[in-house]
């Protein structure tokens, strides 16, 4: 073998080298919290603390790059990061219980307060990404100078009580979630290793599952009755919340099937297509009757909502404006 052609040897296989390196690293990547800049042309969403948002159950924070991408929170982040806002997108197990996810969402609050120098964040939770803010909120409270729930599962949703009540379709949603969808999401954002527990993420978001978390972990934000306005304030964070009572908003969204499920399991409309609206109510209740589903309170794919519906993003925008006016 001459010179050159061993050298060429020698080079290939330290390319292959480095290739299964970079895959064995991919795979193995933390989760990692997405901060989204842009350049700031207002300060009206200018909070003092950086905000987190926390994506619900299925969820993910970004999908793609920073060119091309499906963001959870479609348009949201870089019009509040537009308007002065210093936010970041968590990064957490598509499914799993609220234990699970409010550790590894502690650890990315404590990336923030690291990148920015703060010592508390203002944590916005979707779904079951409203518990889970709450688990930060309630295990380390000096961490947190807010928690906002949209749509968020405080009293959990019937329709996950009426999937973990029937033993053949517990089944099949936990073979096709911890093999299909689940795995999905994670392969998506290049995160191999997120831990997967589809029937204990069903679990924690039974009614029954989330009266004992909130059991645990109590708070007089959540008012004994959710009828009833608990406290704004408890042991210095302040609660908001917001949700919406519409089911089928947009004909040309996918979600328009899945959000059948809420009228189906409560047997009224008075649930945003996942979760009932008396189950939402946290904190000071900013509104609870927005013509909005459950995807569109985050304004998920791409944004589809209902021709008369009020715009999601302009209602975070305006939420960072009422977390700067309070201080924070």
């Amino acid at each position: 073998m001459d010179y050159t052609s061993k050298k060429i040897k020698i080079l290939s296989a330290a390319m292959l080298l480095a290739s299964i390196t970079s895959l064995t690293t991919i795979a193995h990547t933390k989760p990692a919290i997405l901060q989204v800049q842009e350049k700031a042309l207002s300060d009206y969403a200018k909070t003092r603390y950086p905000i987190v948002m926390t994506h619900g159950w299925l969820g993910w924070s970004r999908i793609g790059n920073s060119s091309f991408n499906i963001d959870y929170w479609y348009q949201i982040l870089p019009d509040m990061a537009r308007n002065g806002s210093t936010v970041f997108a968590a990064q957490l197990s598509p499914a799993n219980t609220t234990e699970i996810r409010g550790e590894q969402l502690l650890s990315q609050v404590e990336d923030v307060l690291a990148i920015t120098g703060q010592h508390k964040v203002n944590l916005i939770g979707h779904s079951h990404g409203g518990p889970t803010a709450r688990y930060v909120a309630a295990i380390k409270p000096q961490y947190v100078a807010s928690v906002t729930g949209v749509g968020g599962t405080f009293r959990g949703s019937k329709v996950a009580d009426d999937i973990q009540n029937n033993t053949a379709t517990r089944t099949v949603f936990n073979i096709v979630g911890d093999y299909l969808i689940a795995p999905l999401i994670s392969l998506a954002q290049l995160q191999f290793d997120l831990p997967i527990d589809f029937d204990g993420s069903m679990k924690s978001l039974t009614e029954t599952g989330s009266a004992d978390f909130n059991r645990r972990f109590p708070t007089s934000a959540l008012a004994s009755d959710c009828n009833r306005q608990g406290t704004k304030v408890d042991r210095g964070i302040h609660y908001y919340s917001w949700t919406g009572t519409a089911q089928t908003t947009n004909l040309l969204d996918i979600d328009s099937i899945l959000m059948q499920l809420g009228p189906l399991s409560y047997g009224n409309k008075d649930n945003d297509g996942m979760v009932a609206r008396c189950s939402t109510h946290i904190g000071l209740v900013v509104r609870d009757n927005y013509n909005l589903n459950h995807t569109d309170l985050a304004n998920m794919m791409f944004g589809l909502t209902g021709r008369f519906a009020p715009d999601p993003v302009a209602l975070f925008r305006q939420h960072a404006n009422r977390l700067k006016l309070e201080g924070l």
